[in-house]
């Protein structure tokens, strides 16, 4: 979810399943945040497209990246690679455009100073996950930082966020407890440290007196989706969303003195789409 030309936008996967099928990417707009409709639907026939993930360029359009997965005809995976598409005003959107090499998945963009940083995760269950650091100045072509060598457990979703002007910070999901690392330019040199909690779908936002709150699924016998405090070094649950099942995957805005998250769930039942304004103590 992100604020564009001052309205809502908000964008999720549409499916028959969590995966296998050809998956479409809906968008969807409001003046206020109660009110919704349908601006974008994008498809790519035989592709399953997934984690769609909202950013705005430096020269002020709408950035759409998000997976592209492949199956053969008895829908099992075969590949994957990324995908992005564009727009001026969140209704008509270039194609999907495939990204780096294929079994990439690059994960949410953060833009900085006119660059986006986005972490992809490389390989899907045969061998051992590889995360690594990308730049780029357009969202088309990117170019490699670093990658995360050393981080065991099988790492793979993460978001990044800035600290300052030029310290860098990620919240790294792994198939054991989540890490947050940081670092500084050129982001070659991180310190890590381990949270001690099982996050899915991890997103975290910096507020704008310097506090970062962080939001994703909680791993256990009853998942659940939950707001977190964060630092550098610490992840602290302090509120659990209406949600359970399979749920998470956060959006997360700071506006007019409230924190706003969408994020889906099955707690009712099928799976829907939610909206929580969150006070900050």
């Amino acid at each position: 979810m992100t604020q564009f030309q001052d309205q809502w936008w908000c964008t999720f996967r549409e499916g028959t399943g969590h995966a296998g099928d050809d998956g479409r990417v809906r968008v969807i707009t409001s003046d206020d945040g109660d009110r919704w409709t349908s601006s974008a639907l994008l498809q790519q026939p035989g592709i399953d497209l997934r984690d769609p993930k909202l950013s705005i360029t430096p020269d002020g359009r709408l950035m759409l990246i998000m997976g592209g997965s492949f199956y053969n005809a008895r829908r099992i995976y075969q590949s994957r690679a990324p995908r992005v598409a564009f727009s001026r005003e969140g209704r008509r959107w270039t194609s999907p455009r495939k990204l780096l090499a294929e079994d990439h998945w690059l994960w949410r963009v953060t833009w900085q100073g006119g660059v986006g940083y986005s972490i992809s995760k490389l390989g899907n269950g045969k061998d051992p996950l590889r995360v690594m650091l990308y730049r780029t100045r357009d969202g088309l072509d990117w170019d490699f930082v670093t990658e995360f060598r050393d981080i065991p457990d099988w790492p793979n979703e993460a978001t990044i966020r800035f600290l300052d002007e030029q310290e860098m910070a990620v919240l790294l999901r792994r198939n054991k407890t989540a890490w947050i690392g940081t670092s500084r330019p050129p982001y070659t040199d991180w310190v890590w440290t381990d949270t001690g909690h099982r996050i899915g779908g991890p997103n975290f936002i910096r507020l704008p007196d310097g506090s970062l709150w962080a939001a994703g699924r909680s791993r256990g016998e009853h998942p659940r989706t939950v707001l977190a405090r964060m630092t550098r070094t610490r992840y602290k649950p302090v509120l659990t969303l209406p949600s359970g099942g399979d749920c998470s995957y956060p959006g997360m805005v700071w506006h007019d003195g409230l924190l706003w998250i969408s994020y889906y769930s099955s707690h009712e039942g099928q799976t829907n789409i939610y909206l929580a304004r969150i006070r900050i103590p």
